[in-house]
């Protein structure tokens, strides 16, 4: 495995892995021996070929998958095997998620969307429509719209939002729960390129405004490059690289999809 000498930032830890394993049942190790780590205020990107362990490292780190071996530290919480209840709570209320497809209810307004950010939290069956949601929630989202550049439309329903647009209530709907930890899994990837460029710029430039730890995977090795701080490549279940982003060429990415 590649290792940068140099850290790529400097802080308090926000997830951290030792020696993380996960099977299923009998078969081959999906992940085996990963050690990450990252720290406040990071963009990295997660890479490697499907089938390579990222969704299953990504849902290890958030405690949605019980590990077979290791430990893994997110968020001041540490486990081995299944986090427990308290711990997953805990873990869930501080992060943001931002998927490839951004699960709006395109009936509703793009502000109710957002409120929607709010779910899970204490009382939020207040979030289910921004007219009963409190008014600390509804001006949260607006701040939230304001920050992707769309407070203009938050009345208007989510289906009259173009793909680009609609990506971007999928980030405020995370920014309002202020988290510590973004995760993004794939954001741009059903976009078309301009846009896709328009929402990684996006999150890049919010979460170093507001000093949020950025986790997101991408199958475009210019998104992974330019809008990070670091790259982890995954290979067969293990780290094959992990450097800071100017540091990785075009032959060090052939490697991770070859072989």
């Amino acid at each position: 495995m590649m290792e940068d000498a140099q850290p790529a930032a400097s802080g308090e830890r926000v997830v951290s892995t030792r020696n993380l394993t996960k099977s299923y049942g009998r078969n081959a190790p999906v992940l085996s021996g990963i050690d990450i780590e990252i720290l406040q205020g990071e963009r990295v990107a997660l890479i490697g070929a499907n089938g390579s362990g990222k969704s299953t490292l990504l849902k290890s780190i958030i405690g949605l998958n019980a590990i077979s071996s290791g430990t893994v530290s997110t968020l001041g919480d540490t486990f081995s095997g299944q986090p427990s209840i308290a711990q997953r709570a805990r873990i869930r209320r501080q992060i943001g998620f931002v998927f490839q497809h951004h699960g709006l209810v395109k009936r509703l307004s793009v502000l109710s969307n957002v409120v929607h950010g709010m779910l899970g939290q204490p009382g939020s069956w207040r979030a289910s429509l921004q007219t009963l949601a409190p008014a600390q929630w509804r001006e949260d989202a607006m701040l939230a719209l304001d920050a992707v550049a769309l407070s203009d439309k938050a009345l208007s329903r989510a289906d009259a939002l173009s793909g680009g647009q609609q990506q971007r209530v999928a980030i405020a709907r995370a920014l309002i729960r202020k988290p510590a930890l973004m995760i993004a899994d794939e954001p741009a990837a059903s976009l078309d390129p301009s846009a896709g460029r328009d929402v990684m710029q996006v999150f890049a430039d919010l979460v170093r405004e507001h000093r949020i730890t950025l986790l997101y995977t991408s199958h475009d090795m210019e998104h992974a490059i330019k809008y990070s701080d670091r790259v982890i490549a995954l290979k067969q279940g293990r780290v094959h690289f992990d450097l800071r982003s100017h540091k990785v060429s075009q032959p060090i990415l052939a490697e991770v999809f070859n072989g």
